[in-house]
């Protein structure tokens, strides 16, 4: 089972990886945002990458709730419990948000760009969910790192004790939060959505 959760859990960081720097450009606008995902989709849009990604998904949610309950009890100090209420939010995330992605695809026939993400984040009161939504799914995935990070590495990098280099990899994911949210919200201005986006938040 856990090598099960290993190996599908470096294909989704793979894929999470691109997703990040994808919403990282969005500093420099919607079209650029755009233009970046559809370069990246003719790498993971394709039949084999997809069936290829959801599988790794559904494989890590099961593993992953199965480790949770069974180590739930025994894990102690920070990491160890880090690593598994980061891997609990991320499962619950996964589901979700997919599910949401499926459904905007093929029931409502929009094209899951840069708007479709960002409508409920850009509106009133939907960005008091997609707010802490978004941003504890990016802390978690780090979160997950640097636990991963903790337990696997056994010596100083650079000079730096362990526990610096996974607190490093924390500090890396709540700086890329706030690059990727300030992108994503226009510089916090807000972003104008397209109307056939409107169905989305209610208009």
């Amino acid at each position: 089972m856990k090598r099960i959760h290993y190996v599908s859990g470096l294909i989704i960081a793979c894929f999470v990886g691109l997703h990040l720097i994808n919403h990282a450009v969005s500093i420099t606008g919607a079209e650029s945002h755009i233009a970046c995902m559809n370069q990246l989709q003719s790498i993971y849009r394709t039949t084999a990458g997809e069936t290829i990604l959801l599988g790794a998904v559904l494989l890590q949610v099961i593993s992953g709730i199965r480790m949770f309950f069974r180590q739930r009890q025994s894990a102690t100090g920070f990491f160890e419990k880090l690593q598994l209420w980061s891997g609990l939010y991320l499962a619950i995330f996964f589901v979700i948000h997919l599910g949401a992605v499926f459904a905007g695809r093929y029931i409502l026939h929009l094209d899951t760009n840069f708007y479709f993400g960002v409508a409920g984040l850009n509106t009133f009161p939907h960005n008091l969910f997609f707010i802490p939504y978004y941003a504890l799914a990016i802390l978690s995935f780090f979160g997950h790192l640097a636990a991963i990070h903790h337990k696997k590495m056994k010596r100083k990098v650079m000079g730096l004790p362990v526990d610096l280099q996974s607190k490093l990899v924390l500090a890396t994911g709540v700086v890329l939060t706030l690059v990727i949210f300030y992108g994503l919200t226009n510089g916090l201005n807000g972003v104008e959505i397209p109307e056939e986006y409107n169905l989305l938040i209610g208009k």
